[in-house]
């Protein structure tokens, strides 16, 4: 299992695997830390194997597992989760870039252009980013109702944003005059 961050393309053999095993040191785990925006990163790793797929394309699949720190949305308390995920990559040499501007690539698409070199770290730091919780939150945390107004004047509550709360009101009331 070797421990680079790039595989040439070229030396790559096309009847076999080639494992990776990725384990960052607290150098490199600390600026991976600091580029994603974490509180704390442990536990980082990252192993699987390149294989061919086809006469030309190449396939990476692996699993990556760490633990991060992240700060809770609501409190900015210290949030810890486990990550520990399927990752897949597939290298295309025939990929082509979409011609229209607005094209939107679809969830879950794991095709990528190949280049001359197949790099399981920056695999390892994207799928990472794209696994991170988007808001996480401590078990207790709740967002108290925060009520902004001009002075002087009644703040609008949740309450009074319900557009059918008013209309059931008046129902019931219709309802008495009958």
């Amino acid at each position: 299992m070797s421990n680079v961050t790039s595989l040439r393309v070229a030396d790559l053999p096309q009847n076999a695997p080639t494992p990776f095993g990725l384990r960052p040191e607290t150098k490199a785990l600390e600026a991976i830390k600091n580029d994603l925006g974490l509180l704390g990163l442990r536990k980082l790793s990252f192993v699987g194997d390149v294989r061919a797929q086809g006469k030309r394309d190449w396939i990476l699949t692996g699993k990556l597992g760490a633990t991060v720190i992240q700060p809770c949305v609501v409190t900015l308390e210290p949030v810890t989760t486990r990550i520990d995920i399927p990752v897949s990559r597939v290298f295309m040499a025939d990929w082509a870039d979409p011609d229209e501007p607005d094209f939107e690539i679809p969830e879950g698409d794991e095709t990528e252009p190949l280049g001359p070199e197949i790099d399981p770290e920056q695999v390892m730091i994207e799928a990472l980013s794209l696994a991170l919780p988007q808001y996480p939150r401590k078990d207790d945390a709740e967002l108290a109702q925060a009520g902004y107004t001009e002075p002087g004047k009644k703040a609008m509550t949740d309450e009074d944003v319900k557009p059918f709360a008013g209309l059931a009101g008046l129902r019931d009331s219709l309802k008495k005059d009958e």
